[in-house]
């Protein structure tokens, strides 16, 4: 099953539920129907916390690899100085 097929089967019985709660008569459904009609922006909202909560922390406990880093700018060098063997010139971009 794809992630798309995932996706749409939740929100498809997340609407059901949402709409069976809604129109159902039961005393405990009817207390609370403000609530039930505003579900869904109460969910959306939460997610919302719940994926920027995420990307926060996958953000801040991001992992630096400082050997990665040492080769990419040994590599850059190498690539410069075979640029320059091959005649082409390099400069530095400044910015204003």
């Amino acid at each position: 099953m794809t992630k798309l097929l995932e996706w749409l089967s939740g929100a498809t019985v997340a609407c059901g539920l949402w709409v069976a709660m809604l129109t159902s008569n039961l005393p405990l459904f009817k207390q609370s129907h403000e609530i039930i009609l505003f579900l869904p922006v109460i969910c959306l909202f939460l997610f919302g916390l719940y994926a920027a909560t995420v990307i926060l922390y996958r953000v801040f406990t991001f992992n630096t690899c400082k050997s990665a880093a040492i080769e990419l700018q040994q590599q850059i060098k190498e690539a410069k100085k075979d640029l320059q063997s091959k005649g082409v010139t390099l400069s530095r971009a400044t910015s204003s």
